[in-house]
């Protein structure tokens, strides 16, 4: 620190120079030093992406579309007003033709099982068919067991106001909130009747913003709005049904003549599972990222193009929250004895505070390198979702004023509802997490 006149100025932060361009960079320990100027070790990590080929070819056909929706969206393209078009009737087509076959299998197994007793050998046959037929079978979603439910009775405000996101975007609210600690947030229907759930993941709650939250409610009830058809009964389950015949038909290491033999009579069928559902894929992939765009584009009228933007960025360091989790973990579990539990029960205390200031506390720099580094990934949330920072880009576009108001009287009642469920989920990060 300088003296300057009697008086202590701070001194300059930590800088090196670039080694490509010269430029002065600078350093802070915590974050990767890279240069602006020329992109010097702006991605140093090297990409972790989902493993396997049907991801691979999820991602390159996810860049592809997200790439041509984003330029529609930027030159003004209604995409709600264009459809779904052939491409959406023929996935539905195949995927009851895949439905047809479960079922098919259903009624061999129950012929052979009760017309072919004289044989001795069909009824056995028909029960393999019919274990097949139960590993099969489309499964509704239920609720989880073992996470925190908040029903409208429990949370009045939250869902008053899920309700009014919904309202703002032309759809309704919700039936159960599942609150989970990771960051992240899903819709999905449940049960036989399809009754609506969102999964809300502290991990990214916590860190948002008050309108950034209203925008990631606004984003999640869009799909409800304008659909997702890789989500629906009909052609998720025949997306599901065909990956797991993929992976019972997997190629299995050749240690001898029988593996060799099971392997060479699995082949045809294995390819030709394998060809569906890249097909099923193509066709329902480009209808999945524009619903992903609308929502997006959702999340903008409810809470604001500001906070939509700054959701975008928030999903750039998911992975930071989560190892910020582990760390917080660790650090409790390494502390052994009775003093470990009293250091456990300090850690639960203030967890989700914690984890906002830290992730409030990334500046501005390390969000530009990130932002960088998705474009030269193609980073996204899965394989199935654009680009990240293609919706960004996208959802720039326009200057939408916030429809719902999350004022602080609302983010009181809300904090009020949630702090069960809070406690509960911070007992489990910091006593759980690291086993």
């Amino acid at each position: 620190m300088e003296i300057r006149g009697g008086v202590a100025a701070p001194s300059a932060p930590p800088a090196q120079r670039c080694p490509q361009c010269g430029t002065s960079v600078p350093v802070d320990e915590r974050y990767v030093a890279w240069c602006a100027e020329c992109d010097w070790n702006v991605d140093p990590g090297a990409p972790d992406p989902e493993p396997g080929r049907i991801a691979a070819i999820r991602r390159r056909l996810a860049r592809r579309y997200g790439e041509q929706l984003a330029a529609e969206m930027e030159r003004g393209t209604d995409l709600e007003r264009r459809g779904r078009g052939a491409r959406t009737v023929l996935s539905l087509a195949l995927a009851l033709a895949v439905h047809a076959v479960t079922a098919a299998l259903a009624v061999t197994g129950v012929l052979l099982i009760v017309l072919g007793w004289d044989t001795r050998v069909q009824p056995v046959v028909g029960v393999v068919l019919l274990t097949v037929v139960v590993v099969l079978r489309p499964r509704p979603v239920r609720l989880p067991k073992d996470a925190p439910l908040l029903h409208r009775a429990d949370a009045p405000g939250l869902f008053g106001l899920i309700d009014e996101v919904g309202a703002a975007i032309g759809t309704a609210g919700v039936h159960v909130v599942v609150v989970d600690p990771m960051a992240n947030a899903a819709v999905t229907a449940y049960g036989l009747r399809g009754r609506r759930m969102l999964v809300l993941g502290l991990g990214l709650w916590e860190t948002l913003s008050p309108q950034e939250r209203v925008a990631l409610l606004g984003h999640e009830l869009g799909h409800f709005a304008h659909g997702d058809i890789r989500h629906g009964a009909i052609t998720g389950g025949a997306l599901r049904t065909l990956a797991t015949w993929l992976h019972a038909l997997a190629a299995a290491p050749a240690r001898g003549p029988l593996d060799w033999f099971v392997n060479a009579v699995t082949f045809a069928p294995r390819w030709a599972v394998y060809g569906l559902l890249v097909l099923l894929d193509r066709l329902t992939l480009q209808a999945s990222q524009r619903a992903e765009y609308l929502a997006d584009a959702s999340a903008a009228r409810a809470g604001s193009t500001a906070a939509a933007v700054g959701l975008m960025d928030r999903l750039l360091i998911a992975e930071t929250i989560g190892a910020e989790l582990r760390r917080e973990s660790v650090a409790a579990q390494m502390k052994g004895g009775r003093g470990g539990r009293e250091a456990r029960d300090r850690a639960e205390h203030g967890l989700w505070e914690r984890l906002a200031a830290r992730i409030g506390a990334v500046p501005e720099r390390e969000y530009e390198r990130l932002r960088r580094v998705a474009a030269l990934r193609g980073h996204s949330v899965d394989s199935t979702h654009p680009p990240t920072h293609l919706r960004r880009r996208a959802v720039s576009v326009g200057a939408h004023a916030a429809r719902v108001e999350y004022g602080e009287a609302r983010g009181t009642a809300v904090a009020a509802e949630l702090a069960p469920a809070r406690a509960e989920l911070a007992r489990r990060v910091i006593r759980d997490h690291a086993r």
